[in-house]
This record gives structure tokens, C-alpha cells and sequence, in this order.
């Protein structure tokens, strides 16, 4: 005789109603019991134990979560598993993601010198950055040019790690970047006539611009009132240190550079500026001729200087630009100006030379010279940078003879002009101390 099978007991006692398992929707209530089985489909099964393990495992991960956001950075867990696919995953997967590429040159200074339209180029460079992408590095030190060896690593290695492309500008001497093991950029800069660019700064330091009435009490207030407003014929006769040397050897060592020998007035420095300008500047261009230099920055590097020329001519821009200008500018005696004249014959020098290069490269790419029209003042009194000249027309003249003609029609115009606003009586011994001012170089 067979036995009857013995009938699975529930714990509350009695058989198990389902001993196959539970209906879908689980028991009916009052029927369950800790080892109660919940399914959702047929073939998966969980008890409520298990249940309740994975919402406590949702709830850590929520409040991970939110940790990780009050934080303000993910778990260093994560931070590893993120770094283990990376390497394991995408890049066996897929290789190295492709490197950016890179315009030529991607890594440009532009050493900016004082007083020589700098701020106008840098409001440009401001909007230019903005429409080409490029990374405008620029500087909140404006008064420090002269570096110790241990400020130009610390620079040099600042602005070699600056994400490329980029432009780099700030009032500094010029930097050798190989010397201290780095990729040598391209530099570029805009000089001015010497005496114009001294008394704009003269000008500038007491009174400011204007972009405010008190702008000149903020850059210079420990000024006195007697320096302030110190007569420039006095300061230059009665040989004032702001209106000597080395104060007036300011151009060239933004050009010679650093050495201590850059600061000092002399063939050594000229020589080393013009070197420098041949070896590694792309550009120096002539702040008489805005215009046309920044014609050549936009046909040498494009990727930084595209359609700057017609930014610059825009009325808004025009209007931001004449805000710069200096104000209370006033003519010194022709005494005073053939004093300076000799005090800075190698700033002179340089710039002759700087400009004679930059009307040869004008001439290669087919640009014509320009020719100011009489001004109804003083020669060495120029346009503001947002100010320009029309060109002339010959365009069969030779390199030489060209700028042979512009020089001795600048010197006619200035001499014309330079005595109707003297108002001289025609003295010979006038006009002979103004010709020798004129033929200085």
C-alpha cells in the first residue's frame, strides 16, 4: 500500500494553500507570513528580506548622491572607476581623442610700450578674442617692466602654460624665452615718435584722459600740486629727472630686453634693440600709420587680427578709442624740444630705423606710403591713433627715393608750420635753431 504524501505545513499551521508557490499579486491578506513569496513573473522570486536589502541599497546611493553634490566633487571611488574604463574601455576601443589643431603662430606677445596706442589695440584685442576664440592673456601689473631673474622664470613659465592659441600682452621688456628653456613666440609692437610719445606720457601721468576728470588723481595721488602742474619748459631747461636721462631712454629696452646694460643710453642697447627686432619680432609697426599696421597684423596672423580693420573704423569703436586720448597736452618752446632732440638721438635712431623697415615691408605687399596733410600744429604733435592720413598715388617711385621724398616733404610741412604757430618775426638765428631741430635724427 502506498502512503499518502505528506502535505507541506504552513508555519501558522495546517498544509500550505500554494504549495507551488504563490498566485501572481501575491497572498491574499491575512494568508502571509515573513516567508511569504512575492513574485513578479513566474520566474522570479524575492522575499520581503530582499526587498527590503535593495531599497536600503537605493537609499545609500541617494544619499551618496547628494553628498557628492554638497561636496562639490564625486567620491574618489568613482573618480578611479571613471579612470579604469577610460583606460581599459575607450581608449583600447577607440585610440587617443585627436588633438586639437593648432594655427601657426600659436603663441604671441605683444609687449605693448607705453604711451604708444596700446590701449586702443588692446580694446580691439578684447573683441577680436571674443570672435575668433583665441585666449587673451593679459596682466593687472602695469608699472613693473624690469625683471629679476627669478620674475621672468616665474612669468615666462605662466605664459608658456597659457592654453594655445593665445596672446599675451603687458608693459615688459622684452623676454628670452629660450633662455630659460622655452618655446621663443612671435612678438609684435607699435612705437611712436620719441618727443610725442614723452610728452603724452608727461601730459597723461598729470592729467589723465578723457575717460574722467579724476582718472589722473587715481594713477598718480601722491603727486604735489607743484609737480603736477610744473611747467614742461621748466622741467626739460632746468634738466628735471622726469625730463632726462636714463628717463627718457624708454623705448629701446623694450627691445634690447633685460640685461642691466638695456637701461643704459648707448650704442650697446641700439644695437641689441635692432637685433631683437630682426630675430624675433613678426611686426613693429608706426603709431602715425594705425591704419596700415594693423592692415599687416590681419595678413600675418589672421587667426588673431581678421576684420580688425573694420572694428577699428566703426563709429562705437571710434567713440570708446577717443576716450583714451590725453588731456591738456601743451607745446613746449623750440629750445625745449631741441634739448630732447639730443637727449634722446638713440631713441631716435631706433625709430628712423624701426620705420624705414616697416615702409620696406609696407612696400612688399603693396601698400602705399602716407603723407600727413599741414597740420595747424607743431610737426612733433601727431594725429591720435584714431586719425588717419590718405595715401598718395605715385606707385613707380623706388624703395629709397620713396622714403627720401617723405622725409623732406615732413620736414618742409614742419618747418612752415612750426614757425606760423611760434608766431616768429622771421629771425635767422630762429630759424636756424628750428632747421637743426628738424634735421636731427
Amino acid at each position: 500500500m502506498k502512503k499518502k504524501q505528506q502535505q507541506p505545513q504552513h508555519p501558522g499551521g495546517g498544509a500550505d494553500p500554494w504549495p507551488h508557490g504563490a498566485p501572481l499579486g501575491g497572498a491574499p491578506p491575512g494568508l502571509g507570513s515573513w516567508k511569504r513569496r512575492v513574485s513578479l513573473l513566474p520566474f522570479v522570486r524575492f522575499s520581503l528580506r530582499d526587498y527590503g536589502f535593495c531599497m536600503a541599497t537605493l537609499l545609500v546611493f541617494c544619499l551618496g548622491s547628494l553628498f557628492y553634490q554638497l561636496g562639490g566633487g564625486p567620491p574618489r571611488f568613482l573618480l578611479d572607476l571613471r579612470q579604469y574604463l577610460g583606460n581599459s574601455t575607450y581608449l583600447d576601443d577607440h585610440g587617443p581623442p585627436p588633438s586639437k589643431v593648432l594655427p601657426f603662430p600659436s603663441q604671441v606677445v605683444y609687449n605693448r610700450v607705453g604711451k604708444c596706442g596700446s590701449r586702443t589695440v588692446v580694446l580691439l584685442l578684447r573683441i577680436l578674442s571674443e570672435k575668433h576664440g583665441f585666449n587673451l592673456v593679459t596682466s593687472d601689473i602695469h608699472n613693473k617692466t624690469r625683471l629679476t631673474k627669478n620674475e621672468q622664470m616665474e612669468l615666462i613659465k605662466n605664459i608658456s602654460t597659457a592654453e594655445q592659441p593665445y596672446l599675451f600682452t603687458r608693459h615688459v621688456h622684452f623676454l628670452n624665452f629660450s633662455r630659460f628653456g622655452g618655446d621663443q613666440p612671435v612678438y609684435i609692437n607699435i612705437i611712436r615718435d620719441p618727443v610725442n610719445r614723452f610728452l603724452s606720457n608727461y601730459f597723461f601721468r598729470r592729467f589723465g584722459d578723457w575717460r574722467g576728470e579724476q582718472n589722473h588723481m587715481i594713477r598718480t595721488p601722491s603727486m604735489r600740486q607743484e609737480e603736477r602742474y610744473l611747467d614742461i619748459n621748466e622741467c626739460i631747461l632746468e634738466n628735471y629727472p622726469e625730463c632726462s636721462n636714463p628717463r627718457l631712454f624708454y623705448i629701446i629696452p623694450y627691445f634690447c630686453g633685460q640685461h642691466p646694460r638695456c637701461r643704459e643710453p648707448g650704442e650697446w642697447a641700439l644695437e641689441r634693440a635692432k637685433l631683437n627686432v630682426n630675430e624675433n619680432f613678426l611686426l613693429v609697426g608706426i603709431l602715425e600709420e594705425l591704419e596700415d599696421v594693423l592692415l599687416l597684423l590681419e595678413r600675418f596672423l589672421p587667426h588673431y587680427f581678421k576684420g580688425v580693420l573694420s572694428i577699428y573704423k566703426d563709429p562705437e569703436h571710434r567713440k570708446l578709442g577717443n576716450m583714451t586720448v590725453t588731456v591738456k597736452k601743451t607745446v613746449p618752446s623750440a629750445e625745449a624740444v631741441q634739448i630732447l632732440y639730443q637727449r634722446m638721438r638713440y631713441e631716435y635712431e631706433f625709430y628712423h630705423y624701426v620705420k624705414e623697415q616697416f615702409h620696406l615691408l609696407k612696400r612688399k605687399f603693396g601698400l602705399k606710403s602716407r603723407v600727413s596733410h599741414p597740420p595747424l600744429r607743431p610737426q612733433f604733435f601727431i594725429p591720435t591713433p584714431l586719425e588717419t592720413e590718405e595715401p598718395i598715388d605715385d606707385e613707380e617711385q623706388d624703395d629709397e627715393k620713396w622714403l627720401e621724398d617723405i622725409y623732406k616733404r615732413n620736414q618742409q610741412v614742419s618747418l612752415e608750420f612750426f614757425l606760423r604757430s611760434l608766431k616768429l618775426d622771421g629771425s635767422q638765428d630762429i630759424k636756424q635753431v628750428i632747421w637743426n631741430l628738424s634735421s636731427v635724427h
